[in-house]
Protein backbone atom coordinates (compact mmCIF):
# COMPACT_ATOMS: atom_id res chain seq x y z
CA UNK A 1 0.00 0.00 0.00
CA UNK A 2 1.38 3.23 -0.98
CA UNK A 3 2.61 5.46 2.06
CA UNK A 4 0.43 8.68 2.42
CA UNK A 5 1.84 11.67 4.49
CA UNK A 6 -0.32 14.67 5.95
CA UNK A 7 0.28 17.69 4.83
CA UNK A 8 -1.35 21.28 6.08
CA UNK A 9 -2.57 23.76 4.03
CA UNK A 10 -3.84 27.28 5.25
CA UNK A 11 -5.62 29.61 3.44
CA UNK A 12 -5.54 33.63 4.54
CA UNK A 13 -7.86 36.09 3.00
CA UNK A 14 -6.11 38.96 3.20
CA UNK A 15 -7.06 42.95 2.89
CA UNK A 16 -4.71 46.14 2.21
CA UNK A 17 -5.40 48.97 5.16
CA UNK A 18 -5.85 52.21 4.16
CA UNK A 19 -2.65 53.49 5.42
CA UNK A 20 -0.90 50.92 2.50
CA UNK A 21 -2.59 53.06 -0.51
CA UNK A 22 -0.48 56.00 1.29
CA UNK A 23 2.95 54.22 0.59
CA UNK A 24 5.08 55.19 -2.49
CA UNK A 25 5.94 52.36 -4.98
CA UNK A 26 9.30 51.86 -3.56
CA UNK A 27 7.86 51.43 0.32
CA UNK A 28 5.43 49.28 -1.27
CA UNK A 29 8.17 46.91 -2.93
CA UNK A 30 9.96 46.84 0.03
CA UNK A 31 7.16 45.35 1.81
CA UNK A 32 6.18 42.99 -0.41
CA UNK A 33 9.78 41.86 -0.54
CA UNK A 34 10.17 41.42 3.44
CA UNK A 35 6.87 40.30 4.01
CA UNK A 36 7.14 37.31 1.42
CA UNK A 37 10.23 36.10 2.22
CA UNK A 38 9.26 35.56 5.86
CA UNK A 39 6.30 33.77 4.65
CA UNK A 40 8.31 31.54 2.63
CA UNK A 41 10.11 31.07 5.55
CA UNK A 42 7.01 29.51 7.11
CA UNK A 43 5.90 26.82 4.72
CA UNK A 44 7.56 24.72 1.97
CA UNK A 45 5.37 26.28 -0.34
CA UNK A 46 4.12 29.79 -0.65
CA UNK A 47 1.15 31.14 -3.25
CA UNK A 48 -0.17 34.50 -3.36
CA UNK A 49 -3.61 34.76 -5.34
CA UNK A 50 -5.43 37.50 -6.81
CA UNK A 51 -9.15 37.33 -4.91
CA UNK A 52 -11.77 38.10 -6.16
CA UNK A 53 -13.97 39.89 -3.89
CA UNK A 54 -14.73 43.60 -2.77
CA UNK A 55 -13.58 43.62 0.26
CA UNK A 56 -10.43 40.53 -0.47
CA UNK A 57 -7.34 41.45 -2.20
CA UNK A 58 -5.59 38.55 -1.38
CA UNK A 59 -5.60 34.88 -0.74
CA UNK A 60 -2.62 33.28 0.68
CA UNK A 61 -1.73 29.70 0.11
CA UNK A 62 0.83 28.16 2.61
CA UNK A 63 1.33 24.43 1.85
CA UNK A 64 3.83 22.30 4.13
CA UNK A 65 3.99 18.59 5.32
CA UNK A 66 2.87 17.90 8.60
CA UNK A 67 3.95 14.45 9.59
CA UNK A 68 5.05 15.72 13.03
CA UNK A 69 3.04 16.34 15.85
CA UNK A 70 4.51 20.11 16.47
CA UNK A 71 4.75 20.90 12.49
CA UNK A 72 1.45 23.03 12.94
CA UNK A 73 2.90 24.71 15.51
CA UNK A 74 5.96 25.79 14.22
CA UNK A 75 4.12 27.18 11.56
CA UNK A 76 2.05 29.23 13.20
CA UNK A 77 4.51 30.53 15.06
CA UNK A 78 6.43 31.49 11.81
CA UNK A 79 3.49 32.29 9.94
CA UNK A 80 2.39 35.03 12.98
CA UNK A 81 6.32 36.43 12.94
CA UNK A 82 6.19 36.97 9.01
CA UNK A 83 2.45 38.95 9.05
CA UNK A 84 3.23 40.91 12.35
CA UNK A 85 5.70 43.45 11.70
CA UNK A 86 3.22 44.51 8.12
CA UNK A 87 -0.08 44.92 10.41
CA UNK A 88 -0.69 48.65 9.97
CA UNK A 89 -1.00 47.79 6.23
CA UNK A 90 -2.58 44.63 6.03
CA UNK A 91 -5.71 42.63 7.44
CA UNK A 92 -5.96 38.76 8.16
CA UNK A 93 -9.66 39.38 7.71
CA UNK A 94 -9.98 35.23 7.90
CA UNK A 95 -8.32 31.93 7.08
CA UNK A 96 -8.95 28.56 6.74
CA UNK A 97 -6.89 25.77 7.09
CA UNK A 98 -6.71 21.92 7.81
CA UNK A 99 -4.98 18.67 7.12
CA UNK A 100 -4.90 16.47 4.33
CA UNK A 101 -5.81 12.76 4.87
CA UNK A 102 -6.70 9.43 3.07
CA UNK A 103 -10.15 9.53 1.55
CA UNK A 104 -12.82 6.71 3.71
CA UNK A 105 -14.99 6.31 0.68
CA UNK A 106 -12.07 6.01 -1.97
CA UNK A 107 -9.75 3.33 -1.61
CA UNK A 108 -7.31 4.77 -4.22
CA UNK A 109 -5.79 8.25 -4.75
CA UNK A 110 -7.57 9.89 -7.08
CA UNK A 111 -5.52 11.26 -10.44
CA UNK A 112 -7.91 14.65 -9.62
CA UNK A 113 -6.21 14.97 -6.37
CA UNK A 114 -4.20 18.17 -5.93
CA UNK A 115 -0.12 17.56 -5.03
CA UNK A 116 -0.03 21.17 -2.69
CA UNK A 117 3.46 20.64 -3.12
CA UNK A 118 3.36 21.01 -6.64
CA UNK A 119 5.22 23.40 -8.52
CA UNK A 120 2.67 24.53 -10.76
CA UNK A 121 -0.78 25.64 -10.56
CA UNK A 122 -3.33 25.97 -12.23
CA UNK A 123 -4.88 29.33 -13.53
CA UNK A 124 -8.25 29.37 -11.16
CA UNK A 125 -8.58 28.55 -6.94
CA UNK A 126 -11.77 28.13 -5.40
CA UNK A 127 -12.12 27.22 -1.79
CA UNK A 128 -14.97 27.32 0.64
CA UNK A 129 -16.00 25.64 4.34
CA UNK A 130 -18.01 22.73 4.52
CA UNK A 131 -19.92 20.81 6.90
CA UNK A 132 -22.42 17.89 7.20
CA UNK A 133 -25.61 17.37 9.04
CA UNK A 134 -25.78 15.52 12.44
CA UNK A 135 -28.13 12.88 10.39
CA UNK A 136 -25.79 12.14 7.97
CA UNK A 137 -22.92 10.56 10.75
CA UNK A 138 -25.60 8.81 12.50
CA UNK A 139 -26.32 7.25 8.80
CA UNK A 140 -24.55 3.67 8.10
CA UNK A 141 -21.34 3.40 6.72
CA UNK A 142 -23.07 1.51 3.60
CA UNK A 143 -25.84 4.05 2.99
CA UNK A 144 -23.05 7.05 2.83
CA UNK A 145 -20.82 5.33 0.49
CA UNK A 146 -23.70 4.44 -2.16
CA UNK A 147 -24.27 8.59 -2.12
CA UNK A 148 -20.31 9.52 -1.44
CA UNK A 149 -19.94 6.68 -4.96
CA UNK A 150 -22.55 9.37 -6.92
CA UNK A 151 -21.02 12.18 -5.80
CA UNK A 152 -17.26 10.49 -6.83
CA UNK A 153 -19.09 9.56 -10.38
CA UNK A 154 -20.15 13.09 -11.31
CA UNK A 155 -16.35 14.38 -10.31
CA UNK A 156 -14.60 11.97 -12.84
CA UNK A 157 -16.75 13.25 -15.48
CA UNK A 158 -15.22 16.55 -14.90
CA UNK A 159 -11.07 14.82 -15.10
CA UNK A 160 -10.05 18.95 -15.88
CA UNK A 161 -10.98 19.90 -12.21
CA UNK A 162 -8.90 18.77 -9.44
CA UNK A 163 -9.54 18.57 -5.77
CA UNK A 164 -8.12 19.03 -2.67
CA UNK A 165 -9.92 17.90 0.53
CA UNK A 166 -8.82 19.26 4.24
CA UNK A 167 -10.02 17.83 7.39
CA UNK A 168 -10.54 20.63 10.24
CA UNK A 169 -12.58 18.79 12.56
CA UNK A 170 -12.09 20.10 16.15
CA UNK A 171 -9.94 23.17 14.54
CA UNK A 172 -11.93 25.49 12.89
CA UNK A 173 -16.06 26.02 13.06
CA UNK A 174 -16.10 24.06 9.90
CA UNK A 175 -15.63 19.95 9.49
CA UNK A 176 -13.33 20.45 6.34
CA UNK A 177 -12.24 23.09 3.52
CA UNK A 178 -12.91 21.84 0.11
CA UNK A 179 -10.55 23.21 -2.91
CA UNK A 180 -10.67 23.12 -6.40
CA UNK A 181 -8.25 23.65 -9.34
CA UNK A 182 -9.63 25.21 -12.55
CA UNK A 183 -8.59 25.98 -16.13
CA UNK A 184 -12.52 27.50 -16.76
CA UNK A 185 -14.78 28.44 -14.12
CA UNK A 186 -17.84 28.08 -16.57
CA UNK A 187 -17.00 23.94 -16.64
CA UNK A 188 -16.40 24.40 -12.68
CA UNK A 189 -19.91 26.42 -12.40
CA UNK A 190 -21.39 23.44 -14.18
CA UNK A 191 -19.66 20.74 -12.01
CA UNK A 192 -21.04 22.40 -9.11
CA UNK A 193 -24.87 22.81 -10.79
CA UNK A 194 -24.73 19.02 -11.31
CA UNK A 195 -23.25 17.99 -8.31
CA UNK A 196 -26.63 19.70 -6.57
CA UNK A 197 -29.01 17.10 -8.22
CA UNK A 198 -26.96 14.63 -5.53
CA UNK A 199 -29.04 12.17 -3.05
CA UNK A 200 -25.72 13.24 -0.72
CA UNK A 201 -26.78 17.28 -0.86
CA UNK A 202 -29.51 16.52 1.54
CA UNK A 203 -26.99 16.15 4.36
CA UNK A 204 -25.32 19.49 3.35
CA UNK A 205 -25.04 21.95 6.27
CA UNK A 206 -22.83 24.49 5.16
CA UNK A 207 -20.75 25.00 1.84
CA UNK A 208 -20.39 28.99 2.26
CA UNK A 209 -18.46 31.54 1.51
CA UNK A 210 -16.75 30.76 -1.16
CA UNK A 211 -13.81 32.21 -2.01
CA UNK A 212 -12.50 32.36 -5.88
CA UNK A 213 -8.96 33.29 -6.71
CA UNK A 214 -6.73 34.15 -9.87
CA UNK A 215 -3.34 32.35 -9.68
CA UNK A 216 -0.34 34.09 -10.35
CA UNK A 217 3.67 33.95 -9.28
CA UNK A 218 3.77 35.75 -6.03
CA UNK A 219 5.75 38.37 -7.42
CA UNK A 220 3.75 39.46 -9.85
CA UNK A 221 0.39 38.95 -7.95
CA UNK A 222 1.70 41.49 -5.69
CA UNK A 223 3.03 43.72 -8.44
CA UNK A 224 -0.87 44.01 -9.19
CA UNK A 225 -0.84 46.16 -5.97
CA UNK A 226 2.26 47.82 -6.78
Amino acid sequence: MEETHRTLNHYSLVAFREPYWSLSSKEREEFHKGWLNGLCAAAQRVDILQATESDIDLIVWSALPADDKLDAARFFEKFAAANNPYRQWIDLKDSLWGFTRPSQYSKARSKQEIDPLAETRRPYLIIYPFSKTVDWYLMSREARQGMMNEHIRIGKQYEDISQLLLYSFGLQNQEFVVVYETDDLVRFSDLVNELRDTEARRHTLRDTPLHTAIYHPAEETLRLWK
